[in-house]
Formats: structure tokens, C-alpha cells, sequence
């Protein structure tokens, strides 16, 4: 099971139940006409949405019409993507966390960051009012040294060697390998693959707070995990 996520951070002031208020009644219609001059009505909305125990989740759900070529000639179907979300307080802080399981790879950062904006813009009218978060390279090398055992893969960003945009180490007892200490002193750590060995999981984490559940879990016992052990890490 794949199952990816991304954090995202709320700047305002956020009451939740004025949260809640205004996501309920979100919905956008854009009538698209085909190039067979079929009228397709593509909607937007928030389904299941709910307010329990001081958080809110629902599903982002997004209308699309999808091309492709089917003997020479381009066929349009309407599609739809359904994105679950979360709105979590957590220190002082409000954090949202979208996920897009069914969702092609190349499109989950787009659609992730396309649910944060529309988000910011129905909560607050701005687009500013959501906000990236971020995971520093420090706390990944502490997260990884910690228990190397646990780690499986490491990439490696803003690499200093000519002609190298990243690295790469894979395997067990990475920190006891020279490699590892000489790619540190020549980049520094993008994405790291590790167990979370008290839960059982394998995740993978960046450092812009893209986190991949990689094991068989449900998706509650994955968010349980990103507000628990996850939010912590964040940089302030």
C-alpha cells in the first residue's frame, strides 16, 4: 500500500467551528463543452465533512475532464478525484494534511497543493493564508542516526560536486558506512525511507512534509501516526 500525504500549515486565526461553517456549503459548477459539443457540468465540493473531537475532516472532491487517444481520434471523459482532508490544531498551531491516494504519481503534488490554495481561499478569502511547512535537514540526519538500522534509503539534495543534482544510499547500517558521512559533507538530506518501528510502518518523509506510508495500514492509523509522531518535527 501506497499511501501519500502532504502538511500544510494555517497562518490565521482558526476557529474550527467557523472552519466548518464555511467548508460546508463550499461547492463551484464549471460547465465544459466538449469538442463533440457535449455540455459536461464539472463540479467541486466537500463531501463527509465533520467536526470531532477539536478536528475537522472531509473529501476534497474534484471534477475533470480527462484526454486521451483512443484509434487516432481524442476521446473526453469526465473523472473525478476525491482527496480525504484534515484539520488538526496541534501546539499552538493549525495544521491541514491532504492526501491523494488515487491519484496518478505525477499529479499528487499538484492536486495537493491545489486543495491547500482553494482551501485558504473559502476559509479566508486569500490564497496566503495556507502555507507550506517544512522538515530541516538537521532533524532528518537526527531522525536517521537515531536508528540507522531502521533507515532503507536516503536522498541526498543541494549537492556541491559538479554535474551531481542528487545522491543516493540504500540498504542497512547506513550510518556506519563511509558513503553516508561524505555525502553529508556534500549535500544534505532530502528524503529519508525508515521503519517506525513502535507502530510497525514503513514511511517515507521530505523535507517539504511529503509523507508516504509504505506498509498495510488504514489511513486513520496513518494520520494517528502524522499527529502524533509527525507534526512534532515541523520547523516553526
Amino acid at each position: 500500500m501506497v499511501l501519500p500525504a502532504k502538511i500544510f500549515e494555517i497562518k490565521e486565526e482558526a476557529d474550527l467551528g467557523l472552519l466548518v461553517g464555511k467548508l460546508k456549503d463550499f461547492r463551484e459548477e464549471e460547465l465544459y463543452q466538449t469538442q463533440d459539443g457535449e455540455n459536461i457540468n464539472l463540479v467541486t465540493e466537500i463531501l463527509d465533512l465533520k467536526l470531532k473531537e477539536g478536528s475537522i475532516s472531509g473529501v476534497f472532491s474534484k471534477d475533470f475532464v480527462r484526454r486521451r487517444f483512443y484509434k487516432r481520434k481524442l476521446i473526453e471523459n469526465p473523472v473525478t478525484e476525491e482527496s480525504p482532508f484534515w484539520i488538526k490544531p496541534f501546539n499552538g498551531r493549525v495544521f491541514i494534511i491532504v492526501s491523494a491516494p488515487s491519484v496518478a504519481r505525477g499529479v499528487k503534488k499538484l492536486l495537493t497543493n491545489y486543495i491547500a490554495n482553494k482551501l485558504s481561499k473559502v476559509l479566508f478569502i486569500t490564497p496566503h493564508a495556507v502555507v507550506e511547512v517544512a522538515i530541516s535537514h538537521r532533524t532528518l540526519k537526527e531522525l536517521h542516526e537515531s536508528n540507522p538500522q531502521a533507515t532503507r534509503l536516503i536522498w541526498f539534495d543541494n549537492v556541491d560536486i559538479p554535474g551531481v543534482e542528487k545522491l543516493c544510499l540504500a540498504g542497512p547500517d547506513l550510518a556506519d558506512t563511509k558513503l553516508y558521512h561524505d555525502y553529508l559533507e556534500h549535500g544534505k538530506i532530502w528524503y529519508v525511507v525508515f521503519e517506525a518501528q513502535k507502530r510497525g510502518i514503513m514511511v517515507g518523509i521530505a523535507r517539504n512534509c511529503v509523507i508516504t506510508l509504505f506498509s498495510k495500514s488504514t489511513i486513520e492509523e496513518f494520520i494517528d501516526y502524522i499527529v502524533k509522531d509527525f507534526l512534532m518535527l515541523i520547523e516553526k
